[in-house]
């Protein structure tokens, strides 16, 4: 029971090791001078106050950064021609050795399987206390 649950668990980790390796997603930030005033990862950032009054002065001091987190592009995968003939031979014989190798042990036969054991009778004496001396 726990080897079925360790499994399954560790299928289920794996499989969100690949997930989270492979998804991407972008952090964006909205700098107003030197302050941070917002930061987004799956929307747009707020403007500040100041980005409309930029517009009319045409004197920047917000700025906006984007950093990108990339996640992995191509998976490699492998099939069991990939492999050199060393591999192969060592793949044969371990799966050779694990199916074949381990000699099944004979039934042994328990003769006394089906045997009942006697009923056991009360010692009258012991129980009465009573003793011949």
């Amino acid at each position: 029971m726990i080897k079925h649950i360790s499994y399954k668990l560790f299928s289920m980790a794996l499989a969100m090791l690949v997930l989270l390796s492979t998804v991407s997603f972008t952090v964006e930030k909205h700098f107003c001078g030197d302050v941070l005033v917002d930061i987004s990862m799956f929307t747009e950032v707020d403007k500040c106050a100041m980005e409309a009054q930029e517009l009319m002065l045409k004197k920047s001091c917000c700025k906006d950064e984007i950093d990108i987190v990339q996640g992995q592009d191509e998976l490699k995968t492998t099939s069991f021609d990939d492999l050199d003939f060393n591999v192969h031979k060592f793949l044969a014989v371990f799966a050779h050795t694990y199916m074949y190798g381990f000699e099944h042990l004979p039934k042994e036969t328990i003769p006394h399987k089906d045997y009942s054991p006697p009923n056991l009778t009360p010692d009258i004496q012991v129980l009465d206390q009573v003793f011949l001396i």
